[in-house]
């Protein structure tokens, strides 16, 4: 499952390519895309070469009091629409965004993934997870989680917390609050309690490059030793990760250079393979 707030004519080729490596590897699996712009004519049109390759994939208006139901959520969403909850200065959608995919994966279970996350190999042996951004350098226990990942059963307690805590806490001035804040927040009181049972991956599962250093995927090596770092870093992508965060809000200004390593990236993780460059 995926979610899409912006403009249907903004999904483009970074957001297919993500779409397209969910298929190449499960190419037997059904992708959902909670939007209300995409599950439109135009969305329609954007999806149907996957639709005539015979991949299920659809775009459905998301229909939130159904979704947040009987959880805190609903109260929160009712504060919202009758403005007795302030929404801040952060983009109402995108909050919407963090919710919806905590209150989905509640009611149906399954897999969330960003819109510009690359599926490198199939999660089947995945359950119940959620991926560290970062370690404690000497430890190596996590400190921040990221939600751009999350793979849940149905009714699982960690999501149901999460809703409660979006709820109780909710503030839309303060970027990743109800997001990758919230669920490192809730993972973190809840870890080791009976009941909860979810596993932390490490970060090179789906984030073993950083949004600082992403952009070297991107580029054609220039030296012989940063040819060597971006091997290493594709060897090691290759045995132990899941998925690549592209971080688009960084990196959707860079083009993807011919015979870079986001070059082969996306030549080997594509179903329709179309050449891209830009977004």
């Amino acid at each position: 499952m995926m979610t899409w707030i912006s403009p249907a004519e903004m999904f483009g080729k970074r957001e297919i390519l993500s779409v397209e490596s969910v298929f190449k590897s499960h190419p037997k699996g059904c992708l959902i895309i909670l939007s209300s712009t995409m599950d439109s004519p135009l969305g329609f049109r954007i999806l149907k070469p996957f639709l005539d390759r015979g991949y299920r994939v659809t775009a459905i208006t998301p229909n939130l009091p159904y979704l947040l139901k009987d959880t805190a959520g609903e109260t929160w969403l009712e504060e919202i629409l009758t403005g007795k909850r302030d929404p801040g200065k952060i983009s109402l959608a995108q909050n919407l965004s963090n919710l919806m995919r905590l209150a989905y994966l509640f009611k149906f279970g399954g897999v969330y993934l960003d819109t510009d996350m690359i599926v490198l190999k199939s999660f089947k042996r995945l359950r119940n997870v959620i991926g560290a951004q970062t370690l404690e350098p000497v430890t190596r226990n996590w400190t921040r989680l990221n939600n751009a990942v999350l793979i849940f059963d149905k009714n699982h307690p960690l999501l149901l917390k999460c809703i409660q805590e979006f709820a109780l806490t909710f503030n839309g001035n303060v970027w990743g609050h109800n997001g990758p804040y919230l669920v490192s927040r809730v993972a973190r009181a809840v870890e080791g309690t009976e009941g909860y049972n979810f596993s932390v991956v490490t970060p090179s599962a789906f984030y073993s490059v950083n949004w600082v250093e992403i952009e070297k995927l991107f580029k054609v090596p220039r030296t012989e030793k940063d040819l060597k770092r971006v091997q290493v870093k594709v060897l090691e992508m290759q045995r132990r990760s899941y998925g690549l965060h592209l971080w688009n809000k960084f990196s959707s200004k860079f083009e993807i250079e011919e015979g870079s390593a986001m070059d082969k990236i996306v030549t080997d993780h594509c179903v329709i393979c179309e050449k891209v460059t830009a977004s």
